[in-house]
């Protein structure tokens, strides 16, 4: 004989369930989370010196003692790929932070004050939005010489229009709601309606953003590095990896198909996990 289950007690298991991601979230955030962790512990998680040289030796096949193989250099592939993990997070990851802090707050501004203010951000966002981005980063990093800092600058420049553009349309839709009109009613700030009750109304779209940049970054700085562009010449990079290797196809093609996986994984986990969470903000949003 069965024991009927309180009915709160069922609500709240049925919520609980609901709440939980579906599995193809949580294998993305399995997948993130490892690349974050050898993003912080890279330069102790690799076997051996990634920059160690055996001209010797140059490029080999998989071994037992390199489990991906060397490069031309004679360099551990394997080792490469775990350290260059560090770099090739850390940049996209100012540029998503710096669009989400700055990009939004001028969406938000925009769209809530409208008028002369919104005009001139919104015109602002669009001449540089208008701008053709990779081949503008080529051609300023290029000229200037910069390194992995001036990248960052430069893809954060051509990313704010986006955050501008996406966060202004969301609080044009919140603006006119009563909410608002009772917040001003009440002798509140502008700011604080703006950054304590519109901004919490829009943060699916903040989130959404922040993690497509985060991803586009990620595909730019590749990019760029397969260029030779804003990296060191040797240094332990996925892009640059994918540039050194396309000679070395069929002696190891695992330095090549490495570095691309990487990167592969790092973009779709990060997407799988941003639509899920912008459902999750847009359904609380709504409640």
């Amino acid at each position: 004989m069965s024991i009927p289950m309180d009915t709160s007690t069922a609500a709240r298991s049925t919520r609980w369930r609901r709440s939980l991601p579906p599995v193809s979230v949580i294998v993305a955030i399995l997948i993130a989370a490892v690349f974050i962790v050898v993003a912080f512990f890279g330069d102790l998680i690799a076997p051996l010196d990634p920059d160690l040289q055996n001209l010797l030796m140059g490029a080999t096949a998989p071994s037992a003692d390199h489990l991906l193989g060397t490069d031309h250099l004679g360099r551990d592939v394997f080792s490469r790929v775990i350290v260059a993990t560090g770099p090739a997070l850390a940049g996209p990851f100012v540029v998503a932070l710096t669009t989400v802090v700055l990009g939004a707050s001028l969406g938000l501004i925009a769209g809530f004050r409208g008028g002369r203010i919104d005009t001139i951000i919104s015109r602002a966002a669009d001449l540089i939005w208008s701008l053709p981005g990779l081949l503008v980063a080529i051609v300023v990093i290029g000229v200037i010489q910069g390194g992995i800092w001036l990248t960052v600058v430069v893809v954060a420049f051509l990313s704010i229009p986006n955050a501008i553009r996406q966060t202004r349309s969301a609080t044009l839709s919140q603006a006119g709601l009563p909410y608002v009109a009772a917040a001003t009613t009440l002798g509140l700030s502008n700011a604080r309606v703006m950054f304590r009750h519109v901004l919490p109304n829009v943060r699916a779209t903040v989130l959404a953003t922040g993690m497509l940049d985060f991803v586009n970054a990620i595909l730019i700085f590749a990019a760029l590095a397969f260029l030779r562009i804003g990296v060191v010449p040797g240094e332990s990079n996925w892009g640059l990896m994918l540039a050194e290797g396309q000679s070395l196809i069929w002696t190891n093609p695992a330095v090549i198909v490495a570095p691309a996986l990487a990167i592969v994984a790092v973009a779709a986990s990060i997407t799988i996990i941003g639509d899920w969470a912008y459902d999750r903000a847009s359904a609380e949003g709504e409640r």
